[in-house]
């Protein structure tokens, strides 16, 4: 079992269950959205937290391991048709990032309402470190939350922001000591979860009006451009690259 789930009093608990990293792949991510869309039904609930054992919050696929990386295929189409699903709930969602969201991981941070972590976290969106394109619905949920200008500098640096770097920036909402950061999304899904269900259900689609056709949409745009950019040996400098700790040397093949 990769994925958790109980409940705490008005808030509903999704873990990830994978340490130390938490690499994820379609049938976890199908668990995920399995578990939001069985919180999302029972209005004896009121908000979910979204957690993660281990040293990362979830360091996305594993690319380190390329037969369950999730490049093309039915593999891809099943990820990303999870990630619409959990987009498409209507109970709010606040994500425990306590360790590194990474790639898709951070496509998964993402789709939540609101984010909780601490200074020592790492946000990353690295896939040009890769070699490859974005996903996970990156392509719409970073610039909506952040503006283009934001968005650009998170996807075209790959570069690794802190916990600290990450609310400032508004990747994250709050940011807390590391031993905090679970309770203290707890305390903010129970604050949230003390409203009426309909009516924070009701806010919440309001809010989130169209998203889920939107990352719909830019999820086939991303998995296109992944198989298509996957394929080529910048892909493969780029995976080796980022296994080996070093920077890439890239020829544009």
């Amino acid at each position: 079992m990769s994925v958790g789930a109980w409940v705490d009093g008005q808030v509903g608990v999704v873990e990830l269950q994978r340490p130390p990293h938490n690499f994820f792949d379609a049938p976890m991510i199908e668990a995920v959205a399995d578990e939001l869309e069985r919180f999302d039904a029972d209005l004896t609930i009121g908000a979910v937290a979204l957690c993660a054992q281990g040293r990362s919050f979830c360091a996305g696929a594993d690319f380190t391991d390329r037969s369950r990386a999730g490049l093309g295929g039915d593999s891809t189409s099943r990820l990303y048709a999870a990630a619409v699903r959990i987009v498409s709930v209507g109970v709010p969602v606040v994500a425990a990032v306590h360790g590194p969201a990474v790639g898709g991981g951070l496509g998964l941070a993402m789709t939540a309402n609101l984010r909780v972590t601490c200074p020592e976290a790492r946000f990353s969106a690295n896939f040009v470190k890769l070699g490859i394109h974005q996903g996970f619905g990156l392509s719409v949920t970073l610039p909506e939350l952040l503006g283009p200008a934001k968005a650009s500098l998170v996807l075209l640096t790959g570069r690794r922001f802190s916990g600290t770097e990450a609310a400032a920036l508004g990747l994250a909402d709050a940011c807390v000591d590391a031993p905090s950061v679970r309770s203290a999304a707890m305390d903010l899904a129970a604050e949230i979860g003390s409203g009426a269900p309909l009516a924070l259900r009701a806010v919440n689609r309001t809010l989130r009006a169209g998203l889920a056709d939107r990352v719909a949409a830019a999820t086939a745009h991303e998995a296109a451009e992944q198989s298509r950019l996957g394929a080529t040996a910048d892909a493969s400098e780029g995976m080796r690259a980022v296994a080996e700790r070093r920077p890439g040397r890239f020829t544009g093949r």
